[in-house]
């Protein structure tokens, strides 16, 4: 087993890695955001990547997603843990809280989000997005923070990189019934699903985006100033989890680790080379 963890804004290194040490990691589709630092934290393997780079140098909607995915991939990482801001439709989900997104609605345009397309085409269920069987363990490194835990939410992506407008934010949450928005978290678990990674996020909230009568409109100061307080709280949840994670890695039981069992429907002598060339870490299982 293999934790990997991509990290939001505010959280761009790890510490206390044994044997730490930065990684290029080359893919089909490009460099990651960064190198990722691999290395074990009690006994068990690690590695991290920084989703927008150290010095937050990658806009939302230009992450390179299906790198970083692939990168992942390609180093053993078998469960996969999502770190990222988020504001909240919520009053309940208060600045400083932590959602364990287990759903999403997609808004997101701009933003390559298959691995999968001409010369080999494949339809993963994202009816259930996000890993049960992970989200629960990192409920439980959650509650380890200190902060409160909300275990469930739904997460609406925007492709950003402004803020949403008050009528955006009104209709995202009495419409679409969304819980918190951000501007990351697809398509990283769309291909999360098609690597067959258990993806479990957590959505750190740092403000009320919008639409609440009672607090300002969302700004980069407010949120830097909730992810700093909230910068020690994502270390523990993280150092948490080699051991609860900790021990033999069986299938799992809700079934990511076999998403593409059935996805695949071109037929072995219509797929393209080079199309599976670059397939050859996500789908090399079935493929």
């Amino acid at each position: 087993m293999t934790i990997g963890i991509i990290g939001g804004s505010g959280l761009y290194d790890l510490d206390g890695l044994a044997g730490a040490r930065w990684q290029e990691v080359d893919t089909p589709w490009g460099r990651p955001s960064d190198a990722i630092l691999t290395g074990t934290l009690d006994g068990v393997a690690m590695a991290f990547l920084p989703r927008h780079g150290r010095g937050h140098v990658n806009a939302p909607s230009e992450i390179p997603y299906r790198a970083n995915i692939d990168a992942m991939k390609r180093l053993g990482v078998t469960d996969l843990v999502s770190v990222s801001a988020c504001g909240s439709f919520r009053e309940e989900m208060a600045p400083g809280d932590i959602v364990l997104v287990d759903q999403f609605v997609d808004r997101t345009r701009d933003r390559p989000s298959s691995f999968f397309g001409t010369g080999c085409v494949a339809h993963v269920s994202l009816a259930h997005p996000t890993c049960a069987r992970l989200r629960a363990v990192v409920a439980d490194a959650a509650g380890a923070t200190g902060l409160r835990v909300h275990a469930g939410g739904t997460y609406l992506a925007m492709e950003g990189p402004q803020f949403s407008t008050r009528a955006e934010s009104v209709m995202y949450r009495d419409t679409l019934g969304a819980d918190v928005i951000g501007m990351t978290n697809m398509p990283e678990a769309r291909l999360a699903r098609e690597a067959e990674l258990c993806y479990a996020p957590v959505a750190m909230v740092t403000d009320y985006d919008c639409w609440h009568p009672g607090h300002e409109a969302v700004d980069v100061a407010a949120v830097i100033a909730t992810l700093t307080a909230n910068a020690a709280a994502a270390r523990t949840l993280v150092a948490g989890l080699p051991g609860r994670l900790a021990g033999a890695r069986g299938a799992c039981g809700a079934g990511c680790d076999r998403a593409l069992d059935h996805a695949i429907i071109t037929a072995p002598e219509a797929r393209d080379p080079a199309v599976l060339a670059r397939l050859d870490a996500v789908a090399a299982r079935v493929l």
